[in-house]
């Protein structure tokens, strides 16, 4: 995306505190001056993955619910019979 079509966003700035070696690897890994986009994607990526683990479990459980009471369903009309 073009710095110039970026929508402004507000934006929070904390700090936090980490061991030497944790710090030592981030800085290895995302490189000088990046750690704070390393981390703002790494931060995005695992929300979205938790999000939609989230909807996969409400969707499993959604289908999970229709069948019991598509099964509940079948039996009464069974005993109806």
């Amino acid at each position: 995306m073009n710095m110039r079509n970026r929508i402004a966003e507000s934006r929070y700035t904390f700090s936090i505190n980490l061991p030497t070696s944790l710090y030592e690897k981030l800085l290895s890994k995302a490189g000088r001056g990046k750690v704070s986009t390393f981390i703002k994607q790494l931060l995005e990526e695992k929300l979205i993955t938790e999000e939609q683990d989230q909807k996969e479990q409400l969707r499993q459980q959604l289908i999970a619910s229709h069948k019991r009471v598509a099964k509940n369903q079948k039996l009464k009309k069974e005993l109806a019979v």
